[in-house]
């Protein structure tokens, strides 16, 4: 055969064992040819892992067939996946045939349904980039995919953590810059914060940070920004913590297109290990997309109705957004608010389906006088309670240990709030 396989799979480590790392896969052009529906709904639900977001894929009846007779006339793209159910005698000869009328610089991934080790062997030999055998998972898929294509020797991209409010005011933009500042100090982690509220964000005052640049010029700069740039517009806000801050004006309106701020991102997570993403409590093109290819999503609420209906919300589209991804997290603000009538966290949890990794109480007097000083929790009261929360949620969203709900509440049962409105 003569496809192209430019670093041959050790024969000893099938597609499925390749730990890939999270490196992108850069933008190439796939086209799948399957013999079942299932197997086409398989690679369909590939190109929504985040390191496939700049793949374009298309999948087409007729496996190995339908490929030869799509190419005979047309240009093959850079990787082409086909599904076969031949025997394994039959395989190498179909794909000489298939070999004919691709470019030379086409990789091949083969999905059979013969686990053979024999036949494996002599696939890859013969210039097949990878043989995986069905049934399979997406993750499978995903991992062959990245082998192929991403550089092997390209750094694992940082981890990118977004904080998303569920209603106004729930404190989303206070707990991402907290939980930043646990990474940073607890994990020793260099973290970037990108205050992604161009109009109204509080990173540069909650950090006593009025840098003369920030994201917008990142944004703005388009194609122009490259990794130098980048780097002059961060700000330094501590020993492991960097910002690119909002402008905070109004003298502009920030509508953006849908993939706008994905090449920023990008490259944020080139440069440091940990990105933290403070969202604005929008719903938007450009707020869909970031979010659908970031690790991990926090949902910040406060334990009420319209927090419960829009966390919910926010978490069944996400969940939808994100099929191959982890589901959102829970962190319920402001808890134990006097007077208050509040859901109970662990109702709040199950009814939006999400992992609860802490409760957070309110303390009008210590997260006051933190805003109004410009500083974090931990340097206004360094032994409070309050900061193991926060760590509790930066060791979980960076992967360290799963959190644990914390803080003692009290409040309504959630059939008798629900009761009252009835």
């Amino acid at each position: 055969m003569s496809f192209l396989t430019p670093e041959t799979p050790k024969v000893d480590e099938p597609a499925a064992e390749i730990a890939s790392g999270a490196r992108l896969v850069p933008r190439i052009t796939i086209q799948a040819f399957c013999e079942n529906s299932q197997t086409a709904q398989l690679v369909e639900s590939a190109v929504h892992d985040r390191r496939m977001s700049k793949v374009a894929l298309t999948t087409h009846n007729g496996g190995i067939d339908g490929a030869i007779e799509t190419y005979k006339a047309n240009p093959t793209p850079n990787l082409v996946i086909v599904e076969t159910s031949l025997a394994p005698e039959q395989i190498p000869t179909e794909l000489e045939r298939l070999a004919e009328v691709c470019d030379a610089s086409t990789r091949v991934i083969v999905l059979g349904h013969v686990n053979d080790v024999r036949l494996y062997r002599e696939l890859i030999r013969s210039g097949v980039s990878e043989y995986i055998v069905l049934p399979a998972t997406a993750p499978q898929i995903v991992a062959a995919i990245t082998e192929l294509f991403a550089s092997a020797n390209a750094a694992p991209i940082g981890r990118t953590i977004a904080f998303l409010s569920a209603k106004g005011g729930a404190g989303g933009s206070t707990v991402a810059h907290n939980v930043a500042w646990a990474i940073s100090s607890s994990l020793r982690q260099d973290t970037l914060i990108l205050d992604m509220d161009l109009a109204f964000g509080t990173a540069g005052l909650n950090f006593n940070q009025d840098p003369p640049h920030g994201l917008a010029d990142a944004i703005h700069a388009n194609q122009k920004v490259d990794q130098t740039m980048l780097d002059r517009l961060m700000s330094k806000a501590a020993s492991h913590i960097s910002l690119l801050t909002a402008p905070v004006t109004l003298d502009q309106t920030y509508d953006f297109e849908e993939r706008e701020f994905e090449q920023v991102v990008e490259m944020s997570q080139n440069a440091m290990p940990v990105v933290v993403l403070d969202l604005p409590h929008v719903w938007t093109a450009w707020l869909r997309h970031t979010v659908a290819a970031v690790d991990e999503v926090v949902i910040v609420a406060e334990p009420d109705l319209a927090n419960l209906r829009n966390a919910k919300n926010l978490a069944d589209a996400l969940k939808a957004l994100r099929p191959t991804e982890n589901a959102p997290c829970l962190v319920l603000n402001q808890v134990n608010m006097p007077r208050r009538p509040e859901i109970n966290p662990a109702e709040f949890a199950s009814s939006i389906e999400c992992q609860l990794l802490g409760c957070i109480g309110f303390d009008a007097a210590l997260f006051g006088t933190a805003a109004n000083n410009g500083q974090m929790i931990a340097e206004v009261s360094a032994n409070n309670k309050i900061n193991d929360i926060y760590r509790s949620i930066g060791l979980h969203v960076t992967g360290r240990q799963a959190g644990q709900a914390g803080g003692r509440t009290t409040g309504l049962r959630l059939g008798s709030l629900f009761k009252k409105r009835a």
